[in-house]
């Protein structure tokens, strides 16, 4: 089945989500590489929050995704 969450497709979703985590922390941290592009922060966050809602994590550690979100929002918000 196509849409079966394998442990491999959990850990390509995981892999998305340290991806994003990587680009909030990079845009915060430097913010003249993302000038033209005024919405990165927020497609990531986004991004991270559908994720963080989904139902199939198993052990992940969340706590580099909740960060970013975190961060992002308050980048947004600042």
């Amino acid at each position: 089945m196509e849409d079966e969450l394998t442990p491999e497709r959990i850990a390509k979703h995981y892999s998305a989500c340290l991806d994003s985590v990587w680009v909030v922390n990079d845009a915060i941290a430097n913010p003249d590489k993302y000038i033209g592009d005024d919405t990165v922060i927020q497609r990531n966050v986004q991004h991270l929050e559908g994720m963080r809602n989904a139902d199939f994590w198993t052990t992940e550690d969340m706590t580099p995704i909740d960060a970013a979100i975190a961060a992002g929002n308050a980048a947004l918000a600042g």
